[in-house]
């Protein structure tokens, strides 16, 4: 009786905030720090983050925190992100999760994006700048904390600092999500999750850059300050399934599915697949459908860069009775530059 009561109480708050969160294509673009609904982790980005439902461990804080509570002792894990090549733009990943108690896991994760250098331009010279560069840095932090309640079900919160900037101007904010994840079933090979992100207080631009020095009709020289509207942040609430097929004990075949409903852009709807080993070696691969995406009659008109197609592979090498070196690799179709690369590794004790 307990577990359903818990169950209805999720159920309540998560629809009734998915009632007032439908997608809406008229917004797409008027929320900011977008680089929240980037997945940085290799090994859940070979699905295109479709296992919503079955990610485990410090991959979870991207996806569904819940599935932290699932980390066995210790892990740590980094991630590299060739994104969009050609752009020169990249991305790291660090995460660490650690065991708390029986039930209980404590997560961090510091995402950081580098633009690499930008040419400085002015008014005067827009076009080939003053032979000056300036390096802009997007930063967020993630704290997370993820308790099992039962043997089916899972549930965290997790609070993320972000940090968008120049030398001159930057802007901060804060974010929370809250995840679920029920498991049942032999093996519990049947898995539902859903999850709630990015929710949190709007922000600001501020700094001396936004100031101008200018002549007052007075004939006397000004200091003029710009005032930036605020800009919202991409919540978003997604939900989905999963289902492992075993055969022989050592093969195992999971199937996943997910819809993910955007605040500010077209809604995503993914189908996945995974292929296991043993536990030991894993392909899988995923389809991530996102409303209008091929109705734009050139690539001007599109909103998204993503074509939907992602693949990877992850090797898992035992070096001890309890350690694991992990090792991740995936790659995202775009439909521009030359796609996304992605390469993780891990180590679990």
């Amino acid at each position: 009786m307990k577990k359903i009561n818990i169950l209805s109480i999720i159920a309540v708050l998560f629809f009734s905030a998915w009632s007032l969160h439908a997608g809406n294509d008229d917004r797409v673009g008027q929320a900011g720090a977008s680089e929240l609904l980037i997945n940085p982790w290799a090994r859940s980005a070979g699905m295109h983050g479709i296992n919503m439902a079955s990610a485990r461990g410090i991959e979870a804080m991207r996806l569904n925190v819940g599935g932290l509570a699932f980390t066995n002792k210790t892990d740590i894990a980094f991630s590299y992100n060739d994104w969009l090549r050609g752009t020169d733009i990249k991305i790291n990943a660090l995460g660490f999760a650690q065991k708390v108690g029986e039930d209980g896991t404590f997560g961090v994760s510091l995402v950081s994006m580098n633009f690499g250098d930008i040419e400085v331009t002015t008014t005067d010279n827009p076009d080939y700048g003053n032979g000056a560069t300036f390096r802009p840095q997007f930063l967020n932090i993630g704290i997370a904390y993820a308790r099992s309640f039962s043997n089916s079900i899972h549930g965290g919160l997790l609070i993320r600092i972000i940090n968008e900037g120049i030398a001159d101007v930057s802007a901060t904010g804060v974010a929370f999500d809250a995840g679920i994840q029920y498991v049942s079933g032999e093996n519990d090979q049947v898995k539902f999750g859903i999850a709630l992100r990015n929710v949190g207080t709007p922000m600001n631009f501020r700094g001396d850059g936004l100031s101008t020095t200018s002549t007052a009709p007075t004939g006397a020289e000004a200091t003029f300050e710009q005032r930036p509207n605020a800009f919202e942040l991409p919540s978003q609430l997604s939900i989905g399934g999963a289902y492992d097929f075993y055969a022989a004990e050592v093969h195992r075949i999971t199937l996943a599915g997910s819809f993910v409903s955007n605040s500010f852009r077209s809604d995503f709807l993914g189908l996945g697949v995974e292929y296991s080993y043993d536990e030991l070696f894993a392909i899988r691969a995923g389809y991530n459908y996102e409303n209008g995406m091929f109705d734009a009659t050139d690539l001007s008109e599109s909103k998204t860069a993503l074509s939907g197609f992602a693949a990877g592979a992850s090797v898992n090498i035992p070096i001890g009775e309890n350690t694991t070196i992990k090792v991740d690799y995936a790659y995202r179709t775009t439909l521009v530059f030359d796609g996304v690369h992605s390469i993780g590794i891990g180590i679990s004790l």
